[in-house]
């Protein structure tokens, strides 16, 4: 219903300004897809979270294998010892979530990697279609990438090819004859590509980690 109401405003706004005021769109995803520096960058941060999965997966298995060591001597063991090693193995497995919350946790390693990273690039695409939509006297820029439901779309109104011309000196962008547009189906789900984190046995992990990299 929101995301209806939403759509029905932005509709609303575009009839009542339609006749004085210019709009158009970009495609972010495409846009992003036709960086190799940006692909680059995704492939770093994928082989850093399988890194970070790996080694935290690792320390799971040593917690386990701590737990049916205890499972398998605590019938010999005197009580105070059994609390003792109770403890050894609850600290073992706070410090591994610890270390998964430091890899994979709201401004944790592989965040600040990927603001490192991605962030600029994303900072150069904004800047660019700012400039252009001041130049062309734009008054509204929509994402069709983004949340928001459009119903249809006339290819002369979208401006991503016109974006990626514009930082192709800064970030080698892919030549515009070699650029491959996916024909726009309004029910298509937004892709999100993210880094999902690992999960340690019968244990939740974070979600993927996302920042809002628009200025």
């Amino acid at each position: 219903m929101k995301k209806l109401l939403l759509t029905s405003f932005v509709v609303l706004l575009l009839m009542s300004t339609g006749f004085t005021q210019k709009y158009a769109y970009v495609d972010t995803q495409y846009i992003l897809d036709n960086i190799p520096e940006y692909k680059d960058a995704q492939i770093q941060l994928d082989d850093l979270a399988a890194e970070y999965q790996e080694e935290i997966e690792e320390k799971f298995a040593e917690i386990n294998q701590m737990y049916k060591n205890f499972q398998a001597e605590a019938v010999l063991m005197p009580d105070d010892v059994k609390e003792k090693k109770k403890e050894e193995i609850r600290k073992k497995e706070q410090e591994v979530k610890d270390l998964q919350n430091q890899r994979f946790g709201p401004g944790g390693d592989l965040f600040l990697k990927r603001e490192e990273l991605v962030k600029p690039i994303q900072e150069k695409i904004f800047n660019a279609i700012e400039e252009i939509a001041v130049d062309e006297n734009y008054a509204f820029v929509f994402d069709r990438a983004g949340s928001l439901t459009i119903l249809y779309v006339n290819a002369r109104f979208d401006i991503s090819d016109d974006v990626l011309d514009k930082v192709g000196a800064e970030l080698g962008t892919v030549r515009r004859e070699d650029r491959v547009k996916q024909e726009y189906t309004p029910s298509q789900p937004a892709t999100n590509k993210g880094t999902a984190p690992p999960r340690g046995p019968g244990r939740s992990s974070p979600g993927p980690v996302q920042s809002k990299d628009r200025k």
